[in-house]
């Protein structure tokens, strides 16, 4: 029986540009769709960041207009 399940949806994933921190202390990483400069600095330890791609869950920025 399953008492208590529910029927959850799938996760929408999809390749998505991201930026990448570029100091190896700092695992930090942004969507592309959230930065906020065309070449975004690390707001964790402001490292140079770099472009880069992964198979993340679809999330929209509703903030964004582009």
């Amino acid at each position: 029986m399953g008492f208590g399940r529910r029927n959850q949806e799938p996760v929408v994933t999809e390749e998505t540009k991201i930026w990448v921190c570029k100091s190896d202390d700092c695992n930090c990483w942004l969507r592309d769709n959230f930065k906020s400069s065309d070449v975004p600095t690390c707001p964790i330890c402001s490292s140079e960041m770099e472009q880069t791609t992964r198979v993340i869950e679809v999330i929209n920025n509703p903030g964004k207009h582009s």
